[in-house]
């Protein structure tokens, strides 16, 4: 049988280009959706830290399904990317190429009708969405190598983020550990947490990421230990394919947990919320299939009262997505976000949204689509280079989790 056809003055897609732009710890992948209309094109975003060449390939290879359709039947070429070829779109690299040219697809069909994203599912809830930071802004070594045994620093970097107006901001205060560990690095994640919020008190909001370092077992001493100091969220206390493990951590403490930056589709949110393995929903809209797959997800979230936080650590498409989304959907509460990974990060984008840097709280964008212009000649600058490799081991010599 033939696919859906439009009529015949619909748009057609005429090729699909990756950019790649080299930010420090990680590779941006920007997705450029093109159509046989002047001037008319699409932004998404792909990155996926260490497997950059990977994800390009894989948005190559999707490409051969999509020229010459209608981007603007953006959930029939989903369906496409996920479906055809034989083997579905769960994997991460593949669900992160589907991702970029999904965002893409929307980005065009809201220039071509000419209001934002959000106008195109229902308009705006909410008047502002609320950003959170990484200790440091996104800077590499305040955030990922500040040492869990200098509880201070965590204190001065944590006063850094309220003096820059956030008024919420997360930190990693708990160090790689084995399967099973003594008390040493329990009470080093204590310490931490205490000082962060001696420094800052109650009235601002302080996140935990455990990185899916601990196992169960670990994660459960770490949220427990950490539970009378109000988090507003424990984020990944165990590896995300140990649901069993999540439910319980979650069922035993007050602090609500956050997960879902790793899972990828709508059949695996299903079986983490059945289990209620968390309150809060952190899916990555980069790596779950896009705005397409991310609004089924988020529909899913709300039958069972779960809130939407998404990751965001990505580049700056991923950022207008995720802000974007936040104004289409009751249950989001907030978005994380960088602002010192690179010096260079706003010569690469120009952002139809405004934050408000004394609240860290963004206004509606209103330019169609994502509301996004890319620089390309700025993003040439920073060509591919290899990120960063981590290894982490254990004192005994085995891996551990970065």
């Amino acid at each position: 049988m033939e696919p859906i056809s439009g009529t015949a003055d619909d748009m057609k897609i005429t090729a699909i280009e990756t950019l790649v732009c080299h930010a420090r710890m990680r590779n941006w992948i920007f997705v450029k959706v093109l159509t046989d209309q002047p001037g008319l094109f699409g932004w998404g975003e792909a990155t996926l830290e260490w497997h950059t060449r990977g994800v390009v390939g894989a948005i190559e290879d999707l490409s051969r399904l999509l020229i010459g359709e209608d981007p603007t039947c953006v959930e029939h070429l989903w369906q496409m990317m996920w479906r055809q070829h034989f083997w579905h779109g769960s994997g991460i690299v593949r669900s992160t190429a589907i991702a970029g040219i999904d965002l893409a697809l929307w980005d065009i069909v809201g220039k071509r009708h000419g209001v934002p994203c959000h106008k195109l599912w229902g308009g705006p809830v909410r008047n502002n969405v609320r950003l959170y930071c990484h200790l440091g802004g996104g800077d590499m070594e305040s955030f990922y190598e500040t040492p869990v045994d200098n509880a201070r620093r965590f204190a001065e970097l944590a006063q850094q983020a309220v003096a820059d107006g956030f008024t919420a901001f997360k930190s990693m205060a708990v160090p790689s550990t084995m399967p099973i560990e003594g008390l040493k690095p329990v009470k080093a994640a204590e310490a931490c947490v205490a000082a962060m919020r001696e420094a800052v008190g109650d009235g601002v909001d302080i996140m935990v990421d455990c990185h899916a370092r601990p196992s169960p077992a670990m994660g459960m001493q770490f949220a427990k230990v950490l539970d009378p100091y109000g988090l507003y969220f424990l984020e990944e206390p165990c590896w995300p394919e140990s649901i069993e493990g999540l439910a319980a951590i979650n069922a035993a403490v007050t602090t609500p947990i956050a997960t879902g930056e790793r899972v990828t589709h709508l059949a695996a949110f299903r079986d983490l919320f059945a289990q209620r393995g968390c309150e809060i929903c952190q899916l990555d809209i980069t790596h779950c299939g896009g705005f397409s797959e991310a609004r089924r997800v988020a529909a899913l979230a709300d039958a069972y009262r779960i809130a939407l936080a998404p990751h965001n650590p990505q580049g700056p498409v991923s950022t207008a997505a995720s802000i974007e989304f936040g104004f289409s959907q009751p249950s989001y509460i907030i978005c994380e976000s960088v602002h010192n990974d690179v010096p260079w990060r706003y010569d690469v984008v120009e952002e139809g949204f405004e934050i408000d840097n004394a609240t860290r709280t963004v206004t509606p964008n209103t330019k169609p689509g994502l509301g996004i212009t890319i620089n390309e000649d700025e993003v040439r600058k920073h060509p591919f280079q290899q990120e960063m490799l981590q290894r982490v081991f254990y004192r005994d010599g085995s891996v551990g989790d970065w």
